[in-house]
């Protein structure tokens, strides 16, 4: 992992110096132990290194042979020995042994075309000296990051918006389109970001500029089987294919460094199946790391040990209280660079700091397997208005939803309540985003928080009509196959895989890594019957067969326990952080203008009183006070003091003719 930044400057003065290196030390966090910088007098290319392939010769940028072409690179390709080596069978040469190079010479090969024989994670800039053209691209997913933004005769880019927010051309001011993204998806949407003229670059896309056109390109799309498809394989088999698969994917992941690799072991299935096959291919002890919490409701700490003791790992884990929520969690929003609606990523934060203590930078993590192999709850939630739908007189049927959400008190007893909330729109099974309308308009109860003049200056529900059109879902897909679409396009890629994901490892110069979300084994699991996967409400059917014999009994039986961290008692409770009155205050939300203070006092008053708020009052707390650290961060005290870079910054300049 690293942190890379460029501006190019087809007309008007040339890229500074100055503020090349003002941005590669606000990224250092990525990448702290090296720092790399090239400058022609038109583009600037600069990189923070997390060293772990080719610790000595890896210094980017890095050239190719004739220095036409420069790169920096953010990630890691896994088959990046394959390809080397067919590389020098066609006649490159190649100076270090990275596959930041590997790359390089695949792009003078085969151009944008490169991207789609990669197996990795990644964000990538090449500059073209002699053409003026630069190429960025984005990894399938958007494991990584990468933003721009257009400047006057120009273009700069960055792994994080604090290194584009330090250009004097570049407005300091919060979108108000990506707070109702975040109040409905969870998440601002790319292109859009929390900042106005900020752009971020989607997943599996790529662009092309050279000073008079910008053109985008996407390289890959997530397709799954036709609701008609016949299965190829019994499930027996697919169970033996998978399990091949995710062998092979961990394997590579762990070859591809020249450091330790740990894992992540959080107790459920996922994290617990990577950590066995990652336990298969290491011949030293495996070290695991993991949250606990002093809340039963939060915790997992027993199933932690059963399978640490049943894997025979070192484990090691931190057990994160309300007090350490309400210390991260201001650093936790400058690392995110968005409003979030849950504290879920501080403790994630917390995490990676463990294991940067522990002296580790890179872990394997299980993410991906709840959107492909459909673990979660909306999934199942689905499928249960569905058939309810089929009988919507029935008092039996609703009485199943209740089970879902059992730490949602307003749902877990089901009643009147319970039926109102989940009978909306449930006959409108054509809506090709059944599954999940009925999330993005409860959170539209969110927007009653807003300012006035934000609040009725838009228009929720054509917010709604506009991402489902954006989407382009398929319906020859089955229901279940369109769900995954919108949690994986709405929700992994911008929430879970950024703030809860990369920004929380990058805070800490720690590099996750994802067996799950190898192109091949999305390919094979987007290709599966929906039933191999979900069948009533038993999720992760194909997933538990192939992992047995793997895992402890216990792991595999057990009911899955979503991730969730406390809110309420942090920010209200009798300990709660002096700041919270202070970001609160009707003065404080007044002068950043993006929220009501007067239904935001009634909230902090109410949840005083009650001891607690319900689930949509919880996460209007944390988008209100998540905003108002992002306004505090970024508009009001912009830019910090930067200490120096840790190391020297290793230069390669070129003047052209």
């Amino acid at each position: 992992m690293c942190g890379i930044a460029g501006i190019v400057k087809w007309k008007g003065e040339a890229p500074r110096r100055a503020l090349m290196e003002q941005m590669l030390a606000i990224l250092a966090h990525r990448g702290p132990d090296e720092f790399g910088l090239y400058d022609d007098g038109i583009a600037a290319l600069g990189n923070a290194r997390l060293s772990i392939i080719d610790l000595a010769g890896g210094t980017q940028p890095i050239g190719n042979e004739d220095g036409r072409l420069w790169i920096v690179f953010n990630g890691e390709i896994y088959n990046y020995l394959d390809l080397r080596r067919r590389l020098i069978e066609h006649g490159h040469r190649f100076r270090t042994r990275s596959d930041t190079e590997v790359f390089l010479h695949l792009y003078e090969e085969l151009g944008p075309q490169a991207l789609t024989h990669l197996n990795g994670q990644f964000a990538v800039a090449i500059w073209d000296r002699q053409s003026r053209r630069l190429f960025l691209a984005r990894d399938r997913v958007g494991i990584r990051p990468l933003f721009y933004t257009v400047i006057p005769g120009g273009l700069a880019f960055a792994s994080e918006m604090k290194a584009l927010l330090l250009l004097p051309e570049v407005r300091r001011e919060i979108d108000p389109l990506a707070l109702w993204q975040t109040f409905l998806f969870w998440a601002p949407q790319a292109p859009t970001t929390a900042f106005r003229d900020i752009w971020e670059l989607p997943p599996a896309t790529f662009i092309t500029i050279d000073g008079e056109r910008m053109e985008t390109g996407r390289y890959w799309s997530l397709d799954f089987a036709p609701a008609d498809a016949r299965p190829t394989l019994t499930l027996e088999e697919a169970s033996e294919t998978l399990q091949a698969l995710l062998a092979d994917a961990t394997r590579i992941r762990l070859r591809a460094a020249d450091v330790p690799v740990g894992s992540y072991l959080s107790g459920g299935l996922d994290s617990t199946y990577v950590a066995a096959l990652a336990r298969r291919e290491i011949a030293d002890r495996l070290h695991t790391y993991a949250i606990t919490f002093r809340e039963a409701a939060f915790d997992e700490r027993r199933y932690q040990d059963e399978a640490a003791d049943f894997l025979g790992v070192e484990h090691h884990r931190i057990e994160v209280d309300d007090a350490a929520i309400a210390e991260h969690f201001p650093r936790v929003i400058w690392h995110a660079e968005a409003p979030l609606l849950r504290t879920a990523p501080v403790p994630m934060y917390a995490l990676s700091r463990l294991v940067h203590e522990r002296g580790m930078k890179v872990v394997l993590t299980g993410e991906g397997a709840d959107e492909f192999f459909a673990g979660y709850n909306i999934f199942k939630e689905m499928q249960l208005r569905r058939f309810w739908a089929r009988d919507p007189d029935s008092a039996l049927r609703p009485c199943l939803l209740p089970r879902l959400y059992p730490y949602v008190a307003a749902l877990r007893e089901g009643g009147a309540f319970t039926q109102a909330f989940f009978s909306r729109g449930m006959q409108a099974l054509d809506q090709p985003a059944y599954s999940h309308l009925l999330r993005w308009h409860n959170g539209l109860r969110l927007v009653r928080f807003l300012a006035r003049p934000l609040r009725e200056s838009a228009d929720g529900d054509r917010f709604i009509r506009e991402r489902i059109a954006c989407l382009q879902i398929n319906r020859r897909w089955p229901p279940l196959s369109q769900a995954q679409y919108l949690e994986v396009r709405t929700f992994m890629s911008p929430y879970l895989l950024s703030s809860q994901g990369d920004r929380m490892m990058a805070a800490n110069s720690v590099e996750g890594r994802f067996p799950f979300l190898d192109h091949r084994v999305i390919a094979f699991a987007a290709a599966l019957p929906p039933t191999y996967k979900l069948i009533g409400l038993q999720e992760k059917r194909i997933l538990k067969r192939s992992a047995r014999g793997l895992l402890p009994p216990s792991v595999l039986r057990r009911r899955k326990q979503p991730y969730r961290a406390p809110i309420a008692q942090v920010f209200l409770g009798p300990h709660a952080p002096a700041y919270v009155d202070e970001m609160l205050s009707p003065t404080a939300l007044r002068e950043s203008g993006y929220f009501d203070p007067q239904a935001v006092g009634f909230l902090l008053r109410k949840g005083r009183a009650r001891g607690n708020l319900s689930e949509t009052e919880a996460m209007a707390l944390v988008a209100v006070l998540s905003t108002q650290w992002l306004h505090h961060h970024f508009v009001r005290n912009f830019p910090p003091a930067l200490p120096p870079l840790r190391a020297p910054i290793k230069r390669v300049i070129i003047r052209l003719p």
